[in-house]
């Protein structure tokens, strides 16, 4: 019954209601975890020798591939240089007490655009001093900022949310041609006792969404910390009009036992090739970064 069941929710998990409280958004937020109930139903199929758990849990293996499979061989690092661009995206964490340390940490993977989230007044020399001698064009509003490698020729606030001054876009002129780049931290998203709180963030995400229908460059780089798993139906104001890079499972919060990937990369135009994430810095978010096309 719990393999059936499982397999169930899995295969339908856009099918399974949000109940007025998230359900069905929490649910998909730690959808490539139900893993763990094939290992369950399999390991008391054999304790039980019980064929038919055994059948059950073989359904919810094969349903759980079927989902996850693909992002299962990730392909490894791509080396750096090369056609294309390497892009960076990191929520550095307001409180952050090693700034300069994770900014040369992010260097390291010799990105091209480089976008922080949660970059305070206070820190932003000491990423200034680290990034602008390798990416020497800089974009900020508020709490993100872009560092890049090509020109940055415009650069606005992107107003999704009155309230916040944490998104921008910005233009840059890359190999190719004009390159439209967005830098967004949305609302957090947070357990209450009345179920798991989405709305503020999923107006930020229809906004963000209405933005990018405005955008007039066919080339377009979404960056940031965006507090959507990427298997969240949420994300679809985004991936109706972007495609989401995702190549492994790439899981990025909390850096310390990372859970889910809230941070992302979306593209149009210039296909992502390879995302993985990158060691661990003083925030509590690990860096995704990834490798596009030319």
């Amino acid at each position: 019954m719990l393999g059936s069941s499982a397999a169930l929710a899995l295969g339908g998990h856009r099918l399974v209601p949000d109940l007025g409280v998230g359900l069905g958004s929490l649910w998909e937020s730690v959808l490539p975890w139900s893993g763990l109930a094939v290992v369950a139903v399999l390991l008391c199929a054999v304790l039980l020798r019980a064929p038919v758990a055994a059948g059950a849990g073989g359904v919810l293996a094969a349903v759980w591939l079927g989902v996850f499979g693909p992002l299962l061989p990730s392909g490894g690092v791509p080396p750096a240089g090369g056609a294309g661009l390497t892009v960076v995206t990191h929520n550095v964490n307001a409180h952050n007490p090693d700034p300069a340390g994770t900014a040369r940490a992010l260097l390291a993977v010799r990105p091209d655009l480089v976008a922080l989230e949660e970059v305070t007044d206070a820190a932003l020399p000491a990423y200034r001093s680290v990034l602008d001698g390798e990416l020497p064009h800089h974009a900020r509003s508020g709490t993100v900022a872009l560092w890049s490698r090509y020109p940055v020729t415009e650069s606005r606030r992107l107003t999704i949310d009155p309230g916040w001054n944490r998104s921008l876009r910005a233009e840059v002129q890359a190999s190719g041609g004009p390159l439209a780049v967005y830098v967004a931290h949305l609302a957090s998203v947070r357990p209450t006792v009345t179920g798991f709180a989405t709305a503020h963030r999923d107006r930020d995400l229809a906004a963000l969404g209405q933005a990018l229908d405005g955008e007039p460059l066919p080339r377009v780089l979404l960056l940031g910390d965006l507090n959507t798993a990427a298997d969240d139906r949420a994300l679809a104001p985004l991936t109706d009009r972007l495609t989401l890079a995702r190549t492994g499972f790439g899981l990025t919060w909390p850096a310390a036992f990372p859970l889910v990937r809230i941070d992302h990369v979306l593209t149009r135009g210039l296909p992502a090739t390879a995302t993985w994430p990158l060691p661990a810095t003083a925030s509590d978010h690990l860096p995704l970064a990834a490798r596009t096309g030319p």
